[in-house]
């Protein structure tokens, strides 16, 4: 046996703080504050001074002496990153680029060349990777990098389900109309092509994006510019033309001219560049399917692009191959094809964020070697998560698929730089498919911690909080700061980040498992336009960290020695070096610096020792629930005596062990060990086997000083003690400061601060503070000092409540802060000095920190006044010091309930959603109905599904918000954002997955509310009074007044006046706002008018009772004057009318029926306009494709019957005379005369456009303006067709307003008959605009129409581009 390596140290922890990134740096995980809509995501890959991204997370200042191993330093110094003298030279700043030395890499390397990640598969779970950045085309050893790219959010989809057969000539009609030709050599035996198109901004990043948007927009500027110059002159030369403009005709010329100026000159300040369409192909060639593009849009040379030129692609995993759209926009795309052909997946990035990733674990420069990633022998597979419609944030169904994919292609490793707050930890439905792939296929799941530090408890779900992931915090050594952070003095030695999220759990888990360097400047994606850049955070520290694991598994399996993710995790913290010398630094770093070449040594000495993973459960005694990981003693109650507790220990074996080899054999003597038996008491020993064991120890908090504590409790196998530590229970002990001054006031003074030093207070807040005013003086320092300020708190069933803010100081200052508390919990304030802020300055900063609490307690937390006339009574009371009673509140948003009109329950293909476990995943879709009266910015909201990612059950969901005409307006997913929808009617359709079928059955009558905020002429400002009537009666107002300890005071607040009730608040709708009772005491404005601006504000919400009865109804309606024969024959009348608008039309039998019948009526009921209007309707409603002409002619005389029905003198007397509107009778005669004024307005709009019709087609095509059976071409009817038209113009002008939405169409076609396009094109938008419905599609394909006679190709092909986004052909694919 060879000697053992002793590679056992004693727990121990950094004392943690906040983190933050400086101007040049770039953080990706995001984990924004709570009250925030949407979820923080590590998406933002260009970071900036004032931006910030962690969770809550704390320290303590006590000691405990700590074993560590030598040898992991930072680059030049000693230990882990202590220096003498340092400096860098080129090869040494080129290391530290892509940290490696720090974690024993080179060493390991040094001594095994060959086990460099070679025959590791990483899946990367991120915003995608692009396989043509640098160093991501081959390994080490010259097979592929990528092995596969796959978009599992379905941002990438294209429906291509439309097939298409080619004609003689090879041309096929494209998804998006246009003529495309395919290669003759491209191998299709059906001969049928799937067609789809896509706008390609859908595609690419905002960044990306919006350089194209600019390059495109100075072209388009450049044609605009020309077309404006023409226009001018031909409007100069027309002035010297014509001196005078007196007649009617020359000054419609010239009004012509200018609006054709207006119109260019107003169309360069309305662009708006949707981007360019790209039409996709797909097809079988008998053994694999194929894609190509058409992207001659993208292009500026009319040749490129073309579908035929395009060289085919297959999905990647087959032959590894990629595309770029365009020399312009570099970026590079892969298909993969899906649901026999109906489904194209074109798949790119949606931040560089993951290339970046991908190149810290994997990178290989053969002529850059230190430039290599960790493992650059290892392969990977992307598994894109984050959704570029929405900003690359993941979803449900991309951390679902993504998982699939992991398992399908047997991958050894996972890593994941994303996650969020969770309330609660080690729960939730991806976390039980995580489970089951660590557990029963050994993968090897990393992740990132989170960058929500310096605060206790900040780390994030699902790296920092989920048991079987290995979650990594992020360590900045000297050499890392001075070469890729470009500071002017390095610090003394290596150090966690500031902004590295800190543990414990809430369940007491140590949170953080061991650390990594968490900066790099490493690949990214071609479309930056560059090869690499520097991004930092936890996202950066997890990649290396799995790269260092990739190094592990290739030596493993060339070793011969099995891979199991409960060894692999074993070795690394039994042999990570500790960062920093206190106990409490584990809560910031884990178990310290990861170290491949030691880990590889524990590992070869654990051959043959059973893979266990040793699962900890703990109850306090006497207790069943909560069932917690470690043991977290934070608030002050617990500090009071002794605790006992029960630790359940339960081996985990893979699963499919043998029972007879693996679980009866098992068997253990472990030694209890304890950090400090006078606070952690427990056995000597424990036998374990694999049914587990249960012991008791005795947490005895009472002599401890206030402040942080942390203590473990581990257990070592007594046969093998070089092992280290088998399990772990942490014990963190946060012991507050009580306050017990009045006025309730604590000051810390003099607190020393050097660059990343963190001072971290508990202070067990007093009952009755509801929110907290501090002051924050700095002193002796010379250059500028940033400061992270957090507040955290911790409630049951919440995320940690948290309260932060980076404060810089130019020079020595004060600042002031107040944000809100929660009485009788502990409050962490955790105060740090940036950890490059202040380098090179050697002076030390002097914070003095006060703190007052203030506090009105309320009987009512939340308000809800349900609708009657009655008021709500508050009681309210100071329970610390005296407090300013002022009370305010508002309603300012309203929330509509809805239930589906529709539910589709579907099973979803097995290409992508068939979980490892073999089952189907279902979707359900279900679709709402929303109207809107007017423009309004709304939000969607789920309650039961909403604001949670990784904390829940449910698999995901997704919805989107589409018009009439299929337009997307927005979309989103359990984080939904506020959106501005115009005027009218929409369907919301919601997304729902998961594989058992039986949840989804209950959601079908899921209630969905639409949020939307009030305008600022709409907010409600409810009244105070100092009596019950005062909302009635509308005396004793009630102000404000002064709450003395002891002494409580009570008034009441008055429901809304049911006149300020808004028209659109149906019954069963809440409207929402805020209350607030107290205000700041640094603030003399008097009193703030929005509670939300005060210290703490509280939510109310008013339910709008049921709208009152219409004054009206009930009255008895006039008794008619007809007889009963009369009444009888109309009703007759009627029904025969309403069953001929019945009979269709389809076929030639059919036709004639209605032709019968409605000749039967005409002579039955000759000059009945209603009939004569429903047969121009019928007649309308006919297929004309095979003789327009005729058709047209149709119309006209359907229309003119209708016209020759009406009694025109009758009608224009009528309406010039005003009738009674009390007079019942009068109003009904009114209202028949209004409806046949609207008759003759059709049928004359009707007919008008028809002429034009007629005039347009005998233009276009003489040889059809006679039938076969020699009709008359319409010249030849009764007079001339250009007089025909303008006189039936005029007379529609009789009668209604011709520029209307309605009948607009005929102005315009009036102006373009004349030549006066500019005009029409002036009327056309006009019409758009005013129109209240959505789009027509019409008047969109005439002004393209007139576009192209006038020859702006500029803007048609705009226009174009829009109609796309308008007018879509069908929903797109969730």
């Amino acid at each position: 046996m060879q000697n053992p390596v002793v590679l056992f140290k004693l727990p121990h922890l950094p004392s943690s703080r906040p983190s933050y990134h400086s101007p040049f740096l770039s953080l990706i995980i995001r984990h924004k504050k709570l009250s925030k809509a949407r979820r923080p995501r590590e998406r933002e890959w260009s970071g900036s001074g004032n931006s910030r991204s962690r969770s809550c997370s704390g320290g303590g200042v006590w000691a405990m002496p700590c074993s560590a191993i030598a040898g992991a330093g930072g680059g030049g110094g000693d230990g882990n990153g202590a220096l003498t003298n340092f400096k860098l030279n080129e090869s040494t700043f080129l290391a530290s680029l892509m940290p490696k030395k720090e974690i024993g890499v080179d060493r390991f390397i040094d001594a095994h060349p060959n086990y460099d990640g070679r025959g590791a598969l990483i899946a990367i779970f991120d915003s995608g990777v692009d396989p043509a950045a640098s160093g991501l085309q081959v390994t080490s050893d010259g097979k592929p990098k990528v092995l596969d790219v796959l978009d599992c959010t379905g941002s990438g989809d294209v429906d291509t389900s439309k097939v298409v057969k080619a004609d003689d000539n090879g041309c096929i009609r494209g998804a998006s109309g246009a003529s495309l030709f395919v290669d003759s050599s491209w191998k299709n035996p059906s001969g049928e092509w799937h067609v789809g198109y896509k706008l390609v901004y859908e595609l690419f990043t905002d960044t990306l994006t919006s350089r194209l948007k600019k390059e495109r927009r100075k072209k388009w500027d450049e044609q605009n510019q020309e077309e404006i110059a023409k226009a001018v002159k031909h409007l100069q030369e027309f002035d010297q033309k014509h001196s005078r403009v007196d007649d009617i005709n020359l000054k419609r010329a010239r009004e012509d001219l200018q609006n054709r100026v207006d119109y260019l000159q107003n169309q360069a300040d309305s662009y708006d560049d949707k981007g360019p369409v790209i039409d996709a192909v797909v097809w079988h060639d008998g053994e694999v399917w194929r894609v190509a593009l058409d992207t001659q849009t993208l292009e500026d040379n009319p040749d490129c692009g073309k579908l035929a030129n395009f060289v085919p692609l297959t999905n990647y995993r087959i032959e590894r191959k990629y595309g770029v759209f365009s020399k312009l926009d570099a970026c590079t795309f892969v298909a993969n094809v899906y649901d026999e052909g109906n489904i194209l997946s074109i798949v790119t990035d949606s931040s560089p964020h993951g290339t970046h990733v991908a190149g810290i674990a994997t990178a290989f420069h053969p002529k850059e070697p230190l430039l290599n990633g960790v493992a650059p022998g290892a392969q990977i597979i992307s598994c894109k998560i984050g959704d570029s419609r929405l900003g690359s944030m993941e979803t449900g169904t991309g951390l679902t698929r993504a998982l699939i994919a992991a398992v399908e292609h047997k991958c050894d490793l996972i890593n994941m730089s994303y996650g969020e707050p969770t309330l609660l930890p080690d729960y939730g439905r991806f976390v039980d498919l995580v489970d089951e792939a660590v557990n029963k296929h050994h993968l090897i799941f990393v992740s990132s911690a989170g960058n929500s530090g310096p605060a206790l408890s900040t780390v994030g779900a699902p790296g920092g909080t989920t048991s079987s992931i290995i979650g990594v915090g992020a360590y900045v050594s000297p050499a890392m700061a001075a070469g890729a952070h470009c500071v002017v003095e390095a610090p003394g030695e290596g150090l966690e980040y500031t902004w590295s999220s800190r543990g414990p759990t809430s369940d007491g888990a140590l949170g953080v498992c061991i650390s990594a360097p968490g900066a790099a400047v490493a690949p990214v994606p071609t479309w930056t336009l560059q090869k690499r850049m520097l991004m930092n955070g936890t996202s950066m520290s997890s990649p290396s960290a799995c790269g260092g694991i990739a190094l592990l598994v290739s030596a493993l399996k060339a070793e011969g020695i099995p891979v199991s993710p409960y060894s692999v995790r074993k070795a690394l913290e039994n042999t990570s070096v500790p960062i920093g010398s206190l106990p409490e630094e584990k809560l910031s770093t884990g178990q310290g610096l990861m170290q491949v070449d030691k880990a590889h040594e524990y590992l070869r000495q654990c051959r043959d020792v059973p893979c266990v993973w040793y699962q900890i459960q703990i109850n306090q005694s006497g207790k069943t629930t909560p069932t917690s990981r470690g043991i977290y003693l934070r608030e002050a109650s617990a500090f009071q005596q002794s605790t006992e507790w029960t630790v359940q220990v339960e081996p985990k074996f893979h699963e499919g062990a043998s029972n007879l080899e693996d679980l009866v054999p098992f068997e253990e003597c472990i030694e209890l060990h304890s950090s400090d038996k006078a606070v952690l008491r427990a056995p000597d020993f424990l036998l374990l086997t694999h049914n587990g064991r249960s012991f008791n120890i005795v947490v005895d908090p009472t002599k401890l000083s206030e402040g942080l504590h942390y203590f473990e409790l581990y257990g070592v196998d007594c046969k093998s003690p070089w092992r280290g530590p088998l399990f772990r229970i942490p014990v963190t002990i946060t012991k507050p400061i009580a306050v017990i001054s009045r006025p309730p006031l604590l000051s810390f003074s003099r607190m020393s601060f050097l660059p990343g030093h963190i001072e971290r207070r508990f202070i067990e807040v007093p009952l009755g503070a509801t929110w907290v005013e501090a002051t924050m003086q700095t002193s002796g320092f010379d250059t500028t000092r940033r400061f992270f300020v957090d507040s955290v708190q911790l409630c049951p069933l919440q995320r940690p409540l948290k309260w932060e803010s980076v404060v810089t100081f130019s020079s020595p200052a004060a600042k002031s802060f107040s944000f809100p508390v929660v009485g009788g919990q502990t409050m962490e304030l955790a105060i740090a000095q940036f950890w490059s802020s202040g380098l090179g300055s050697h002076e030390t900063t002097i914070v003095d920190f006060e703190i007052v609490f203030h506090g009105i307690n309320i009987n009512k937390d939340e308000v809800v006044l349900d609708g009657s006339e009655g008021p709500t009574r508050i009681e309210a009371e100071a329970l610390l010091t005296s407090e300013t009673l002022a009370p305010v509140a508002i309603l300012n948003k309203i929330r509509i309930p809805y239930r589906p009109v529709e539910s589709k329950l579907c099973s979803l293909s097995t290409d992508r959603d068939k979980l490892p476990s073999e089952k189907r995943i279902m979707a359900l879709t279900l679709t709402y109905k929303i109207k809107l009266e007017d423009g309004a910015e709304v939000k969607p909201q789920v309650p039961l599904l909403n604001n949670r990612v990784y904390d829940t059950k449910f698999e995901s969901q997704f919805y989107m918000i589409s018009d009439a005409n299929k337009r997307i307006y927005t979309m989103g997913d359990t984080y939904p954002s506020k959106s501005k929808l115009p005027k009218g009617e929409y369907n919301l359709r919601l997304y729902l997955r998961h594989d058992n079928v039986q949840y989804l059955e209950k959601l079908k009558q899921l209630v969905l509310f639409i949020e939307r905020n009030l305008e600022e002429k709409d907010v409600i400002r409810l009244s105070f009074f100092s009596q019950p009537d005062g909302p009635l009666m509308g005396n004793g107002s009630f102000k404000s007044s002064v709450l003395v300890p002891g002494k409580k005071e009570a008034f009441y607040l008055g429901p809304p006046s049911k006149d300020k009730l808004l028209k659109f608040s149906p019954q069963g709708s809440v409207l929402l706002g805020a209350i607030s009772y107290g205000k700041l005491s640094y603030v003399d404005k008097g009193e703030r008018k929005n509670p939300l601006k005060n210290p703490v504000s509280y939510q109310i919400s008013y339910i709008v009772p049921p709208n009152k009865l219409d004054e009206e109804r009930g009255k008895g309606s006039s008794t008619s004057t007809k007889s009963v024969s009369e009444r009888l024959e109309e009703e007759v009348r009627d029904a025969k009318i309403k069953v001929l608008a019945s009979l269709k039309q389809g076929t030639e039998e059919e036709c004639l029926e209605w032709n019968k019948l409605s000749s039967s009526l005409k002579s039955e009921y000759p000059k009945y306009t209603p009939l004569l209007a429903k047969i121009l309707e019928a007649v309308l409603s006919r297929n004309n494709d095979k003789d327009k002409i005729s058709h047209e002619k149709e119309v006209i005389d359907a229309a003119n019957e209708v016209v020759d029905s009406v009694d025109r003198d009758e009608l224009a007397k009528f309406f010039a005379l005003r009738s009674d509107p009390d007079d019942e009778e009068a109003e009904k005669i009114k209202k028949k005369m209004e409806t046949t004024r609207d008759q003759l307005a059709e049928a004359l709009y009707q007919k008008g456009l028809a002429l034009a019709e007629i005039e347009s087609l005998q233009g276009d095509k003489p040889a059809e303006a006679e039938g076969a059976e020699g009709e008359e071409k319409i010249e030849d009817l009764s007079q001339p067709a250009s007089d025909l038209f303008e006189n039936n113009f005029k007379e529609l002008q009789k009668w209604v307003e011709v520029k209307s939405s309605k009948y607009g169409t005929l102005s315009v076609l009036r102006e373009k008959r004349a030549g006066r396009h500019g005009t029409a094109l002036k009327v056309l938008n006009d019409v758009i605009q005013d129109d209240g419905e959505p789009p027509k599609k019409k008047f969109y394909d005439l002004k393209i129409s007139l576009l192209d006679d006038i020859g702006w190709q500029h803007l048609a092909t705009h226009e174009r581009q829009w109609m796309h986004v308008r007018f879509p052909p069908s929903l797109p694919l969730f």
